[in-house]
């Protein structure tokens, strides 16, 4: 038997495109990948932290307070003014602290790590190369010691603050010819040495001492008591006892003040520091069928104006037209009264309620602002009187009094305006839209995808043409037919 013995070169060169093929594609492949990380690290801006963000430290605890033991007082001044001749007024246990807790921070969420892929064993691809090195920062100059001069004076170790409340009186205010009140007084030594603290306190019409030991009266209101030495830390509470008058909700609003006073020896100057306080009545006197209150009115550090709300109740079985009149101490007034309001003076303003149903209530929201030197001087207070003219009956009129507080009293030294941190205000130099929203990083995104896209066409498409050909010249090769 013979047969007819073909070349294998032939059969040889039609199966050579298959593997060249797949090295081709692999190549293209892995080139793609090793030119993309190095597209992405040249369009993505350095996200390297300035700083590193760390937990805030805990306050250390403060140590225990203390409270001075009285002490005499000298009968005389450096002035000449006389003192009382008893020792400072009696110290309680001051109020617990409250602070505000700490603010939580979360740890910066970090990006995944690019995912890479193992290179193909016998690939001649060589691995990306590095960007440019980064500039080089020109050398900072030396910075020249400043001339010679005279030093700086040392802090002052002298520091005292003085914190107050209200008095609050209760509805039996209006069954008694006058009541006792006390109103407490929190002393803190904020310097850094021992130092001798005396107060003094002003008292508004209607108020009077009911025999604070330690304080003496020295005319207009104005009262002095006696020397405290407190250690530096130290914070005690004093109880200075009031009587108000049955007659004193006729002058409302009624605001004090407390001022101490803080000296040590063998340092020059003096430390002082006051706060207000206000006299809180409920409303009244007591008249059926109607009903009166107010919210609390309060600046925030900024001093922009706050709101007053106002509510007039009628608790009658008659409809009545009602009528709001608000009365603000000196520094605060009412901007631009709102429709139905009129401003009778700089710190009295008259609203009309309208018509108000039996057992409803009218609401009044009043703009309030306040100067900066009566927000130091809060806590204040201010008076609503409100009236009811109903249909049959006699006229209706109650009247009440209301807080007013400022942040800015409670900072000291007073607070600038908070600072930006080191995050804002900072863009990378890549995060910048430009034209049409679109960032480099975005258009470097979208060529590597448009390059992978055609390279996937591509390998299909000679995957296709070599599927052809391999078909066709498999259709047109030659049988071998044995032969005898």
């Amino acid at each position: 038997m013979s047969s007819v013995h073909l070349s294998p070169g032939p059969r040889a060169a039609r199966r050579r495109p298959t593997p060249l093929l797949a090295v081709s594609l692999a190549l293209g492949l892995l080139a793609a990948l090793a030119v993309a990380p190095a597209w992405a690290g040249a369009a993505t801006p350095d996200a390297s932290p300035v700083a590193a963000a760390t937990d805030p430290m805990a306050d250390p605890e403060p140590g225990p307070e203390t409270t001075p033991a009285e002490e005499p007082t000298p009968t005389e001044e450096p002035g000449g003014d006389p003192l009382p001749t008893e020792p400072a007024p009696e110290t309680t246990a001051p109020p617990p602290e409250t602070t505000p807790p700490a603010p939580q921070t979360t740890a910066p969420e970090v990006p995944p790590a690019p995912t890479t892929t193992a290179p193909v064993p016998g690939s001649t691809t060589r691995p990306p190369t590095a960007g440019p090195p980064a500039p080089t920062m020109p050398p900072v100059p030396p910075v020249r010691p400043p001339a010679p001069g005279p030093d700086a004076p040392p802090p002052n170790p002298l520091g005292v603050q003085v914190t107050t409340e209200d008095v609050t009186l209760t509805g039996a205010y209006w069954n008694a010819a006058s009541t006792a009140a006390t109103l407490r007084v929190t002393v803190t030594n904020t310097g850094t040495t021992a130092q001798r603290i005396r107060l003094s306190y002003t008292l508004p019409a209607g108020l009077t001492d009911a025999g604070t030991r330690g304080c003496a009266a020295t005319g207009g209101g104005a009262y002095r008591c006696g020397a405290w030495t407190a250690q530096a830390g130290a914070r005690f509470s004093s109880l200075l006892r009031l009587r108000v008058s049955g007659a004193a909700w006729k002058r409302m609003p009624l605001s004090g003040s407390v001022r101490v006073l803080a000296t040590a020896p063998g340092v020059a100057g003096e430390a002082a520091d006051d706060q207000g306080f206000a006299v809180l009545f409920p409303p009244g006197p007591p008249v059926p069928g109607i009903s009166l209150a107010a919210d609390e009115v309060s600046f925030d550090i900024s001093g922009a104006a706050s709101t007053l709300a106002v509510r007039l109740g009628n608790t009658g079985t008659v409809d009545a037209v009602g009528r709001v009149e608000v009365v603000l101490p000196a520094g605060v007034s009412v901007p631009t009264p709102p429709a139905g309001c009129v401003a009778v003076d700089q710190t009295r303003t008259r609203c009309d309620a309208g018509a108000v149903p039996a057992g409803r209530t009218a609401e009044l929201r009043l703009p309030v602002e306040a100067t900066a030197q009566a927000q130091r001087e809060a806590p204040l207070s201010g008076a609503v009187i409100g009236q009811l003219d109903p249909r049959s009956g006699p006229t209706r009129q109650v009247q009440m009094s209301f807080r007013i507080t400022a942040a800015a009293a409670l900072a000291t030294p007073v607070v600038s305006p908070p600072a930006p941190t080191g995050s804002q205000g900072v863009l990378a130099a890549g995060g910048a839209a430009d034209d049409g929203g679109m960032t480099s990083v975005h258009r470097t995104a979208v060529l590597l995808i448009a390059v992978s896209a055609l390279l996937v066409v591509l390998a299909l498409t000679l995957a296709t043409t070599s599927l052809r050909r391999r078909l066709s010249d498999a259709g047109s090769e030659p049988t071998t037919v044995p032969t005898d």
